[in-house]
Parts: C-alpha cells; structure tokens; sequence
C-alpha cells in the first residue's frame, strides 16, 4: 500500500531522479511532470512498475499544470534553469512556473507543496536566477503558506554539471597545452557542495514529516570550499595538474554577457553545442558566497544527519577523465 501520489515537476531532471527514488523508496507513488514525456522514459526506473508514471506539463502553461497535480497529495517543484534560451527565461520558468504550480496544488487541495530555490535566492540581487528564485519563493508563500522551501548549495552527483565541467574543462587538448582553468573574481568565491541523495532525502523529509510546514531550509554539504580548492581537487583526483588562471570580474562580465546573448539564439539556442562557457548572470552569482547560513534551518533539522562528502563521492565518477580511465595509475598522465 502506498502512502499516496507526490507529482515532480522537473522530475526526469538530475535531483529529480534521485527524489523519485527516495519518495518511492518511503512508499510514494510518483507522477513525473515533464515538457517531454517521450524523452523521459527512463524516470519510471526509479521505481517499481506501476510506482513511477509521467505526465506531460509546462509550468508555463497552467492548465497543463492542473492536469499534473489532479489527484496528488504532494507536490514538488524542482523546475529551474541556470541560463535562458529561446523562450525559456527566468521570470517565466522560475517565478511565472512557481506561481501556476502553487495556485494548482492549491485549488486541487493537494496537502503538501515544496519549491526548490537555491543558496543565494534575494528579491535584490543583481543576478536574475537568484532574484527570481527568491520572487518564487514569495509568490509560492502568498499562495500556500504552509510551502515548504529548501535551497541548495552546488549539487553534485554523478550526472551533474559542475564537477564534470570542470574536470572535462581540466582533460581537454587545449588544457594539456596550456594547462589553466578560468577563476571567476580570482577562485575566492565559497561554496558549499551538496550530495544529489541527501538533497532527495530532504525533499522526502519534506513530503513526509508534519514540523516542517512554512520552513525554510538551507542544504549544504559537511564542508567549505574556495572555487580555487575545488579546482585544486579535480586536479589531484584526475591526476591533472591545473592552475587557477584568475579573471577579473570586469573582464568576466562582458564576456559572460556575450556568450549569454550567443545562446539565447539558433542554433546555440537548440542545445546542440551544449552550455554556454559563462554568463553575465553567472558572473554576478560568483561575487557572492554559496554557503548555509549560521541562522538557517539545516539537513540536520530535517533528520539528515550522515551527508556525504565531495572526498567520498566525487571520485567514483571522475574517472574518465583521468589520462587512462579506470586503468590509470597515479602519475601516467
């Protein structure tokens, strides 16, 4: 028997992968909603047949947002991008989504909605991924009070898009020559890396206990870091020594805002030459720190008290990168 139904938006994304599977595995049936359905099948392996279906929504487009959370008990907003093309942008994905998504969960009556924002997330902030992270949050409150707010730090896992950036960045041709990797503002920026499994943890801590309503919580992993660190340490693990090459922020802005503006069109809009090197947007969400808060509610608030580490986890997927794979012994390179 299970304990009832939690729709996922974003849910065939990186943590909504591994937040179907931690929801299933706490006795939740999970419905999947997904622009692309027929792109999304492998989702339904995070469960069971029969525990894990998927629905098509846009939480840009309300009634199709309706449709996903008809008969839900739980709903979980994961949608987010970290830079706009075509008509994806951050005031229709980020807040504009949050708002259909909140006022569907309301009218349905769905007992439970959590809104992933992100560290950072400040209706004043000169980024627009953080500033409408935070109008998100706001708008999700105004409507259903009792949301649930969690905001990771850096996520990382075996499919994210920041160590294997980096490490792909620190093992190409043109790295071996000039063996440097671009440090935003000098690499001093810190960060506080985050494990996908504890973040879907969090999010079925969210779903399933009752102290949680109308909190907010601040996800971070057991360790600080420096940008310059996290480059220090993709090196040793793949056994390639590069330097931080540090690039003022008045050089980096101008550059980030070009590639930006080169993405939001076709082709680079399509995908097919993958994510832009930096945006302006960026640029700005690197003048300020990633960290948890001293004040903010913790994993450890939600009973997530063994969190993984960077040391523990990240070296268990970074070696292709390494000059001769799993294969290769310290020193080949």
């Amino acid at each position: 028997m299970s304990k009832g139904l939690v729709t996922i938006f974003g849910g065939s994304g990186f943590i909504g992968r591994y937040a179907a599977r931690a929801l299933v595995r706490d006795g939740w049936r999970v419905r999947v909603a997904v622009r692309k359905p027929h792109l999304a099948g492998d989702a339904k392996l995070a469960g069971p047949p029969g525990w894990v279906d998927l629905a098509q929504a846009n939480v840009r487009n309300r009634m199709s947002v309706e449709r996903a959370v008809e008969g839900a008990d739980a709903v979980v907003n994961l949608v987010g991008i970290l830079f706009e093309k075509g008509p994806q942008n951050f005031e229709a994905a980020q807040r504009e989504g949050a708002i259909n998504v909140a006022e569907a969960a309301k009218k349905a009556g769905v007992k439970r909605l959590v809104q992933i924002s992100a560290i950072g997330a400040d209706e004043d902030s000169k980024s627009d991924y953080a500033r409408t992270k935070a109008e998100a949050e706001k708008a999700a409150r105004e409507v259903f009070p009792e949301a649930v707010i969690l905001r990771p730090s850096i996520v990382f896992g075996p499919e994210d898009g920041f160590f294997n950036k980096f490490a792909a960045m620190a093992s190409s041709p043109v790295s071996n020559v000039l063996p440097f990797l671009p440090a935003i503002g000098g690499g001093k920026t810190q960060l506080q890396p985050v494990y996908a499994g504890d973040v879907a943890d969090a999010i079925a801590a969210a779903v399933n206990r009752d102290d949680v309503e109308g909190k907010t919580f601040e996800l971070g992993g057991p360790r600080v870091y420096t940008f310059k660190e996290l480059y220090d340490f993709i090196g040793e693990t793949i056994d390639r020594k590069r330097y931080a090459f540090p690039i003022p922020n008045f050089i980096a802005k101008p550059m980030g805002l070009t590639f930006g503006a080169l993405w939001r069109v076709p082709p680079l809009a399509w995908g097919f030459f993958g994510d832009p090197p930096i945006t302006g947007d960026q640029v700005e969400m690197l003048k300020s720190d990633n960290v948890v808060a001293d004040d903010a509610l913790t994993l450890a608030d939600l009973g997530i008290d063994d969190i993984e580490s960077v040391e523990s986890i990240v070296p268990s997927y970074l070696w292709p990168y390494r000059a001769y794979g799993e294969f290769h012994q310290k020193g080949e390179a």
